[in-house]
């Protein structure tokens, strides 16, 4: 799984405990996408969560 290229956001794991307590295991993965960015003045293709598209952390390239 792929990580966030500006926050480093990746999966999370713990332990999912139902309302009779069974425990079993579990990932909490981060909505990535591949998004073609601007980087430097020229076009790269970078991984980011949404969180950083939705805060305008990533400049979207046309």
């Amino acid at each position: 799984m792929a990580k966030c290229d500006i926050c480093q956001k990746g999966i999370h794991f713990g332990i999912q405990v139902s309302h009779s307590h069974r425990r079993s295991n579990k990932q909490w993965k981060p909505n990535i996408k591949r998004v073609k960015a601007v980087v430097n003045g020229a076009n790269k293709t970078l991984n980011v969560c949404t969180r950083c598209l939705r805060s305008n952390a990533v400049v979207r390239a046309n």
